[in-house]
């Protein structure tokens, strides 16, 4: 009779083997992260609704604080049009990231991606602006924290000292090891921040009028149907909306901590269909009752008072966002760093040392960029535009090119054609989102520090009605 211990190995082979599950941690490898032993940190231990939340907590957070304004600028039909345009195009990406992790499971970052179709310079430059794209979020994330805390306390300390306050707790929590053990804090960073736009919302359409608008006299909002924007002020609303998608980059290295990768598109379906209505509600309800008069942050549009009570609310999802936006870029060093060593899953000096010293890192350049581009609404469109449309849009249509391609010298099918065609129109459409929106994102910031004066470098001023 085969003894029980024969029996067990043979049955985690053949689970691992058909969903590259791992239950025995003993008998636990990955392409990855090598051997994961007890004796280590278990980088393979997100359940499917740990991905569902940590999808939604990379998305939802500061992004959808501006989406009331984009719809100011674009109107009310346009802005939801564009919403769910680049919906769709962002949740075909993150389907691809699945998908392509599946057929090569020795993917962790989107730069292993960009060095099996574009060599060891695709990897690096891939590699560079992933790191990039997450410093400068992570910094959004400190300044959105920020206002949270100048909101709540009536300004009563210096904003420098509030960004490095949340730099440092961003730091502290974000030096947690595995987006397993993260899992448990993103719930409770989701609920805080939806509790937090729910009492916006609903403030919104009881409220006489927003805080914004002018308190004495008649007030009809002034909300547009269709706007007409300049061609860089809708582009940089476009910007920014792409912003509120653009947690797609995070994907990999959610989709390489799961237990069973085969449930990541259950998972992505719950997080983009919830993600998408709480956006279209937020932003249809907040800009129709605000019009013109809405806030960014949009939590800001319903008086001091209601104001206190929703940034008290969203203090623990915007903390619990800047622990994750300092995390992912920094496990992505780690991982770089140690790939291949034994360091990489045990508890040694040479992994803690390393560990720290990547969100440490992370975090300090992180508040650099909050300290330094203090205007909330630019920053968000300049990130959304200069790179979260690179990660989101450009790579995914290579990746389904660089799997497939090869097929359609088999069987040309209409399938295949309709494919090719939608992933070129993917590249096309992100890459010129990405240069104009860039371009729109510069002469906003431009147009904001001459029209306000804007906020200085690390200055004292409050940033909590920024617009």
């Amino acid at each position: 009779m085969m003894d029980m211990k024969t029996e067990k190995d043979l049955e985690g082979l053949a689970l691992s083997q058909s969903h590259d599950i791992h239950c025995d941690p003993i008998h636990n490898h990955d392409d990855v992260f090598g051997e994961i032993t007890e004796s280590g940190p278990n980088y393979r231990n997100v359940g499917w609704a740990g991905t569902v939340v940590l999808m939604m907590k990379s998305q939802i957070g500061l992004g959808v604080l501006s989406i009331p304004s984009a719809f100011n600028t674009l109107g009310l039909v346009p802005g939801v049009i564009c919403l769910l345009v680049i919906g769709v195009i962002t949740t075909w990406s993150d389907y691809m990231v699945g998908v392509f992790k599946l057929n090569h499971r020795s993917v962790y970052g989107i730069d292993d991606a960009g060095g099996l179709m574009f060599g060891p310079i695709g990897r690096e430059i891939f590699g560079v602006l992933f790191c990039l794209y997450w410093v400068f979020v992570a910094g959004s994330g400190m300044l959105g924290l920020s206002i949270a805390f100048n909101s709540v306390s009536s300004h009563a300390t210096c904003t420098a000292v509030y960004v490095a306050v949340a730099a440092i707790a961003g730091i502290v929590f974000a030096s947690i090891r595995t987006l397993g053990k993260i899992s448990w804090l993103a719930w409770v960073g989701l609920s805080c921040i939806l509790t937090a736009i729910m009492i916006v919302t609903i403030a919104v359409g009881v409220q006489d009028r927003p805080a914004l608008a002018p308190q004495e006299g008649p007030w009809v909002s002034d909300y547009k149907i269709v706007a007409s924007p300049t061609f860089s002020e809708a582009i940089t609303a476009v910007s920014s909306l792409v912003f509120a998608y653009a947690g797609t980059p995070a994907f990999f290295s959610i989709v390489s901590e799961m237990r069973d990768p085969g449930y990541y598109t259950r998972s992505l379906i719950i997080c983009q269909s919830g993600v998408t209505a709480v956006y279209i509600t937020i932003g249809v309800v907040v800009y129709y009752f605000c019009g013109s008069y809405v806030a960014s942050p949009a939590l800001g549009s319903a008086g001091d008072t209601m104001k206190k009570i929703s940034y008290g609310f969203a203090i623990p999802g915007l903390l619990v966002s800047v622990m994750l936006f300092v995390h992912l870029p920094a496990k992505f060093v780690f991982v770089r760093a140690l790939r291949g060593s034994k360091h990489l899953t045990s508890n040694s000096m040479v992994h803690w040392g390393s560990w720290i010293g990547c969100t440490v890192g992370v975090g300090l350049i992180s508040y650099v960029i909050a300290s330094a581009i203090p205007v909330f609404d630019s920053l968000v469109s300049l990130i959304g535009a200069l790179l979260g449309t690179f990660m989101c849009f450009q790579p995914m249509g290579c990746m389904w090119l660089y799997d497939n391609w090869s097929k359609g010298k088999v069987d040309r099918s209409p399938r295949w054609t309709a494919m090719v065609c939608w992933s070129v129109f993917v590249i096309v459409i992100g890459t010129f989102t990405m240069i104009a929106g860039t371009y729109g994102s510069i002469v906003s910031i431009i147009q904001s520090y001459n029209e306000t004066g804007g906020s200085a470098a690390w200055s004292c001023a409050d940033n909590s009605n920024s617009s």
